[in-house]
């Protein structure tokens, strides 16, 4: 019989890994939202809006279930999945689109099961975990590229292809980096992907409903090429849950029958999928919501900059402070102050650029603003 003296305690490798975390000032924790809010997604303050309680209400009226009850390819398929998907394409501008339940498993179904064994994924460096996971998941190769920029992007493409490599190239970008702020070049990268026979993997999850014609995204004008496929998150500025995945029919043929984060997962709640329909329209009827958020980001930018936080040109303005410690810190004395912004330390974010991400959301005003520039004022002195 063996003894349990032998064996280590349980969770000792856990225990010591959150012992290392907290040494290094990285161990998080689950905090409540309080106070004005500069840290949400929530970009068009459509989470909370009556519209969508009321497409809620509307769709429990005509009998829509709360549940799925199975997945798609069960019993788990509903009208109002396929509503949705019909009507984000036709918004998009593309031939199809796949509702699934976030973004992460968007992006890892994605990446693990389109590319195939001998194609490439060349992908921006700082590209989003879920990507991360759906490349570990992959039959491809994938290899980093640096942030943004087209000319090692060019380089890496001509290697390979000068390799004699016979696959599909795959490149896999962000639209608007969520730590940063900053766009990536997108008609550029589709002008590579036409190029070198590539296809264009774009992630809209921070631009959709923000930017572009009718609050398309980013991407807007290039749904709809064979060579293209669009991500665009739901839980963001469109303030509800699940993501769509916008592009040829064989993409979404192809997922239905091989991604195994559709195909072994409940579906998505029909009563979400009747709130998107409805978010959607609210982002085409209301374009003075995106006017009212440039407004917001252009003041503060001006009232803000001078503590060292980014102009970006976008609702995301990071404040780099470098070493994780100090950046909790001002974290928590913003947070005691009444300002909701969070410490994002790595691996988030590289190692050395521990930050505040400042988000702007029409949850908040410009007299807030003005009030966190003079507590910026305070704790950066």
């Amino acid at each position: 019989m063996h003894s349990p003296a032998r064996y280590p305690r349980p969770f000792t490798a856990q225990q010591d890994d959150l012992a290392a975390l907290a040494r290094q000032s990285r161990k998080r924790s689950l905090t409540p939202a309080e106070g004005a809010d500069f840290s949400s997604n929530d970009y068009l303050a459509l989470a909370g809006d009556p519209r969508l309680r009321r497409a809620i209400e509307a769709a429990l009226d005509r009998g829509v279930p709360v549940g799925a009850g199975g997945s798609r390819l069960l019993r788990g398929n509903h009208e109002e999945h396929e509503r949705l998907e019909a009507e984000a394409a036709r918004f998009a501008g593309s031939e199809s689109a796949l509702f699934l339940a976030n973004g992460y498993t968007a992006n890892s179904a994605l990446l693990a099961t389109l590319p195939q064994r001998g194609d490439m994924i060349f992908h921006d460096a700082l590209i989003h975990a879920s990507a991360h996971e759906g490349m570990r998941l992959s039959r491809a190769e994938h290899t980093a590229v640096p942030h943004n920029d087209l000319d090692a992007f060019a380089d890496a493409l001509a290697c390979w292809r000068e390799g004699n490599a016979q696959g599909t190239a795959w490149i896999a970008v962000e639209t608007l980096y969520s730590m940063d702020g900053d766009r990536a070049p997108l008609r550029e990268f589709a002008d590579l992907a036409d190029r070198y026979g590539a296809i264009l993997l774009a992630d809209e999850a921070h631009a959709t409903g923000v930017f572009g014609k009718g609050g398309r995204g980013l991407a807007e004008g290039l749904d709809g090429r064979p060579n293209a496929i669009m991500l665009r998150t739901c839980g963001k500025a469109l303030g509800s849950e699940g993501a769509l995945l916008c592009g040829p029919h064989v993409m979404r043929d192809h997922l239905v029958n091989r991604a195994r984060g559709f195909i072994f997962s409940t579906a998505p709640s029909p009563l979400i999928a009747a709130c998107v329909r409805e978010a959607l329209k609210i982002v085409a009827d209301e374009p003075e919501r995106r006017t009212e958020l440039a407004d917001l980001v252009a003041y503060a930018g001006d009232r803000l900059a001078p503590f060292g936080v980014t102009r970006s040109g976008s609702q995301i303005m990071p404040l780099v402070i470098g070493d994780d410690a100090r950046t909790m810190r001002i974290a928590q004395r913003l947070r005691d102050a009444g300002f909701d912004i969070r410490g994002i330390r790595p691996p988030t974010v590289p190692a050395g650029t521990s930050r505040l991400r400042i988000s702007l959301t029409l949850n908040i005003g410009k007299p807030q603003i003005d009030a966190l520039a003079e507590m910026l004022s305070e704790v950066l002195g």
